[in-house]
């Protein structure tokens, strides 16, 4: 049994250190701060160690491989370091071990509240007379943070505790030790916790702790039954052991200074025991009865000792057949890795380097080819973006009133798309943001500032004034969308790099260890994503520039007819107001100066002007209109009258309509198509080539620049090293397995043959 523990707690190291996929059987304490977590395990080695007391005082997991020593008087304690082989670990003392456990909780304490608590374990074997045949991890505690932002730094650390306790229930040979510390059962405190992982406690333990403060709670024998002997619907589940067990450990620290309470770990011991037999006394009281055999078997430390040596004894000979085949496949993995490696330090020699690095070229294009045809062999849940996230990260289509075309209504919106897909449904939502747009809203001001004065006249030119609203609105309003668009895609095609290196890596066909080699490619093809995407940008400004610069009436007016409907709606009532205003020309110069003068800040058509006023001014036969008088009428109207009439202002922003709605359409089919013929096709047809003609270039210099050969051979000379004393380890590991499996064998045939009716 001595060689059993001792392999299992090398076991143990082993899986910790190498992160390999197999552990072995151990108990697991869980449980709230406060609960008395560490006050147990303490009292379980019999001796005291630990940073005891309120609030957090373990914020590393502290696993202990104990071992049963009569000839130790004194704890002989071993520190395991991650940095040396923990069959090799250092001899510390107690007090030198406390001062590292609490130096630890300092510097943890001191971190940013995500960084408080570590995984990793602190690694100690203990050897004394009275310690137990066991390995026991103290996790950190449990914390139930109260709600509000004030307690945020508080709750942070809880979802922290709570993420690291789960990730250790998770290995299915750890046997949970839970912790409660309450008096009425149906307060599932840590259970809560624990059945997550262990829904019917089939691998539990539970533990009410402080048993002592509690009896005196109890004021008849009925509640002392339930509390002893729960009903099964209480517990939902089948807790290892049947029932709980009840513990105390009596407060007091060991030491020789004025606050110590026990001189010497034996009498810490010795008032473990008293306390133990206070509690049956005091539970018998209670009851008005003795305790059963049964009930006395659950309460104690020390019987929840033997029972979790008994237990963790009888799990060690159930997995000695099971753990020989891991470390077998495991030492076979070693021996593969230790072959690579020399496999690799074989081939640094420049002729096989570049041609791995050319193998690797053509693989990478290879990878980013299918991403972008379309492929499922990389887990979406992984590299995939929802149509939210990749606004996030690759920024969002904004329009000039600052929202979002809301993204629901983007056809698979809510789906993780990577690759030509992601492309295609970016340029969905593109077309969907920009074709939705409207003309801005056009104000008078904006109008009549529109018109200014001509270079050889000073009459208006609606026309003009339509051309100049119209480009400078769709400038303002299409731009700031081609410079997101750039952005959107070329969020998306870097994004082609990792997921690449991804399918690279998961057909060995990845290139570890060159990280020198890896940079390169990455930053090449970085640059050239970002030097093609500012091309095609460039590209697609021209076009806008083009577009808002001169205006081509038989691009920009899309929709005459349209103009022609609306010009034809209300050109019927504009007649009586062009006959009105013919009569009013005859008036003199110096009359329609002063007119023209008082309607500077006039913005309404005047209606006050009486035909009788020039009715004597009129010849009785001009009641026939001419063409030549009409054609004045409409020159008064739109050449030498700046009065801003409803009708012109009408005609002015039917004009900007048409003019701002062809720009649209030509820039909508512009940009998509550039886009896919200067940013996506250089990718397919022009990145191979520089690439190849970067790798050769590169090979041409000191290719101790590009592999970094110098580093390489060192840090696989390291790898090498370290593989073969983790092969000595494992292969040692497993024939001291294989010789206690043979000794049960052996043994387990000599109590059959012992047994046997002799002839």
């Amino acid at each position: 049994m001595h060689s059993l523990y001792e392999a299992y707690n090398e076991l143990h190291g082993l899986a910790q250190e190498l992160e390999t996929p197999f552990d072995a059987p151990a108990v697991l304490v869980v449980g709230h701060q406060t609960d008395g977590k560490s006050a147990l395990v303490e009292a379980l080695m019999g001796f005291q160690f630990n940073h005891v007391g309120g609030g957090t005082k373990t914020r590393r997991p502290i696993t202990l491989h104990m071992k049963y020593n009569p000839l130790c008087e004194l704890p002989l304690c071993h520190l395991a370091s991650s940095d040396v082989d923990p069959t090799l670990a250092q001899e510390k003392s107690l007090q030198e071990i406390q001062s590292f456990i609490e130096a630890e909780n300092m510097r943890l304490e001191r971190e940013s509240n995500s960084n408080q608590f570590s995984a990793k374990e602190i690694i100690i074997k203990v050897e004394f007379k009275y310690c137990p045949n066991l390995t026991i991890i103290d996790t950190p505690g449990l914390i139930a943070p109260a709600p509000g932002r004030k307690n945020r730094a508080l709750q942070d650390q809880a979802r922290a505790v709570e993420s690291l306790v789960r990730a250790k229930m998770q290995h299915r040979e750890f046997i949970i030790l839970c912790l409660e510390d309450c008096s009425d059962w149906s307060n599932a405190t840590t259970r809560r916790v624990v059945m997550q992982i262990d829904p019917e406690l089939k691998r539990t333990i539970i533990v009410s702790t402080k048993l002592d403060t509690k009896i005196p709670q109890f004021a008849r024998a009925s509640d002392v039954e339930v509390f002893l002997s729960p009903p099964a619907c209480t517990l939902d589940g089948f807790i290892l052991g049947g029932s709980p067990f009840f513990t105390s450990v009596p407060s007091g620290r060991v030491g020789t200074g004025h606050d110590s309470v026990y001189s010497s770990n034996e009498e810490f011991k010795q008032a473990i025991f008293i306390r133990e037999m206070e509690d049956i006394t005091s539970l018998e009281e209670k009851l008005g009865r003795s305790l059963s055999k049964q009930e006395r078997s659950r309460i104690g430390v020390s019987k929840l000792r033997s029972f979790l040596e008994e237990l963790l004894q009888k799990r060690y000979m159930d997995s000695v057949p099971m753990i020989i085949p891991l470390l077998e496949k495991e030492y076979c993995s070693t021996t593969r890795k230790l072959n690579e490696i020399n496999k690799e330090l074989s081939t640094l020699d420049e002729v096989k380097l570049k041609e791995k690095g050319r193998v690797f070229h053509d693989l990478f294009l290879t990878k980013l080819s299918l991403l972008l045809k379309g492929t499922v062999v990389a887990p979406p849940d992984k590299f995939g973006e929802t149509l939210q996230n990749e606004r996030i990260n690759g920024g969002a289509f904004v329009g000039t009133d600052g929202l979002q075309f809301p993204h629901k209504l983007i056809p698979n919106a809510g789906m993780r798309l990577y690759g030509g897909a992601q492309y295609h449904r970016a340029m969905a939502e593109f077309r969907f943001m920009v074709g939705g747009i409207k003309c801005p809203p056009i104000t008078r001001e904006e109008i009549v500032n529109a018109c200014g004065v001509e270079d050889i006249h000073d009459g208006t030119n609606y026309s003009r004034t339509a051309c100049v609203i119209a480009v400078a609105k769709a400038r303002d309003t299409f731009e700031p969308f081609l410079h997101q668009l750039g952005c959107r895609l070329l969020h998306i095609l870097k994004r082609l790099l990792p997921i690449s290196i991804y399918l690279l890596q998961k057909e060995g066909e990845y290139l570890s260890g060159h990280e020198v080699f890896l940079r390169r490619v990455a930053s090449a093809f970085n640059n050239f994503a970002e030097s093609t995407e500012r091309a095609c940008r460039e590209k697609c400004m021209e076009d806008l520039v083009s577009t808002t610069r001169y205006v081509t009436w038989s691009l920009h007016n899309k929709n005459r007819a349209g103009l022609r409907q609306f010009l034809d709606s209300f050109g019927s009532t504009e007649q009586s107001a062009v006959l009105s205003n013919s009569l009013s020309m005859p008036l003199c110069q110096e009359s329609s100066f002063v007119s023209v003068a008082n309607e500077k800040h006039d913005t309404k058509p005047r209606t006050d002007v009486k035909l009788s006023q020039v009715a004597s001014g009129v010849d009785s036969s001009s009641s026939v209109q001419t063409t030549e008088t009409r054609l004045a009428d409409l020159l008064d109207n739109t050449l030498w009258n700046r009065r801003l009439a409803p009708s012109s202002e009408r005609i002015v922003y039917a004009l900007v309509q048409q003019i701002f709605h062809g720009i649209r359409e030509y820039f909508l089919a512009s940009a998509e198509l550039k886009f896919n013929c200067f940013l996506l096709m250089p990718v397919v047809d022009k990145l191979p080539a520089l690439l190849r003609e970067d790798l050769e270039s590169a090979f041409e210099g000191d290719l101790d620049n590009v592999f970094d050969i110098t580093n390489l051979r060192h840090s696989l000379s390291q790898q090498k090293s370290d593989t073969e004393i983790e092969m000595k380890r494992i292969k040692k590991l497993k024939e001291k397995f294989k010789l206690i499996h043979e000794q049960f064998i052996s043994h387990h045939v000599m109590s059959s043959l012992s047994l046997a009716p002799s002839a």
